[in-house]
């Protein structure tokens, strides 16, 4: 019984930190130390975009990937160094995760607007938000004030991001642990509207899962060929219709079994988020406003704070 009290303890000391350090954050953070900041974020990140739209889902997908692991740290951005091994070739971003010149190329941007004040962390942040915006999808106010962290967590990318073939318990378990609720995972998982998957990671969901259209698992095997190690790398839509535009019609497609990702149907497969699915079906507006909620909250997951951590000048490496 005294275990257990103490293990209650340490959990409420903890949230209190936890939330402690995100009620730090604030939306006009560098209205004062850097007021140019956002203008210069746009500056590289914009013609980015449009040269390569793609680019749009990549930045999103790099937040998730940073904020899922020691929290939105920018450690994601970090690469592996004497005495420092990064995230970048962790199973879930190895060939995978992209977008870190067009991270570094926004940085430098606003490093000559405001040298050595806006944090890695925060620039991720904030491009992850504008990059939702320039593919059509909703705004919200960034919350900002973190700073990078000096470290790295091979394990914890090995370990805390949602793999492609998890069903729908082990999801909810994974956004759970960094306090996002099932309806959260949902929404957030709405961000699958845009963007690239490589053959690797649905391969099977083609080929042996049985809650998928027939017609569209052809359509994906003539691009992924049955056998690992043969075309591995070649990508298609995580959405059929439109995979450059931020809108419901993930959440249509899964209705209509053709999820490309295993993950994605689970979503929807006589589970419980069967109901929030049909919602986001039926209502962009119910989509947009839950998905801003999600990632606000994550946004808030383990930022540094205060005098921890850095602000570093080259997001690959610590000062």
């Amino acid at each position: 019984m005294a275990a257990r009290a103490i293990v209650v303890l340490v959990s409420l000391v903890l949230a209190v930190v936890a939330g402690g350090a995100s009620a730090q954050l604030s939306s006009g953070f560098y209205s004062r130390s850097c007021p140019g900041m956002l203008k210069a974020v746009r500056s590289a990140l914009h013609p980015a975009i449009t040269r390569e739209r793609r680019v749009g889902a990549s930045i999103v997908r790099l937040f998730f990937h940073d904020c899922f692991v020691q929290g939105c740290d920018a450690s994601l951005l970090l690469d592996d160094a004497p005495g420092l091994r990064g995230e970048k070739n962790a199973a879930p971003n190895k060939n995978s995760v992209r977008g870190f010149e067009v991270i570094d190329a926004i940085k430098a941007a606003v490093e000559k607007e405001c040298p050595g004040v806006v944090s890695c962390a925060d620039v991720l942040a904030v491009a992850a938000e504008e990059s939702v915006v320039f593919l059509g999808g909703p705004s919200w106010e960034v919350k900002m004030g973190r700073r990078d962290s000096t470290t790295a967590s091979f394990t914890g990318a090995e370990n805390n991001i949602p793999p492609p073939t998890s069903g729908l318990a082990n999801l909810t378990s994974l956004f759970a642990a960094q306090g996002l609720c099932q309806k959260d995972m949902v929404a957030l998982s709405g961000a699958h509207t845009i963007g690239l998957a490589r053959c690797t990671n649905f391969r099977d969901h083609i080929y042996n899962d049985t809650n998928i259209d027939d017609g569209f698992a052809r359509s994906r095997q003539s691009g992924c060929p049955r056998t690992a190690g043969f075309g591995d790398n070649n990508l298609a839509p995580l959405d059929l219709q439109t995979p450059t535009v931020f809108e419901n019609n993930y959440y249509k497609n899964l209705v209509q079994k053709r999820a490309l990702l295993h993950s994605d149907q689970e979503l929807l497969n006589g589970g419980a988020a069967d109901a929030l699915v049909r919602q986001y079906v039926g209502s962009q507006s119910s989509f947009f406003k839950d998905f801003v909620v999600g990632m606000v909250k994550m946004g808030d997951i383990g930022p540094l704070t205060g005098s921890s951590g850095q602000i570093r000048k080259n997001c690959r490496r610590i000062n």
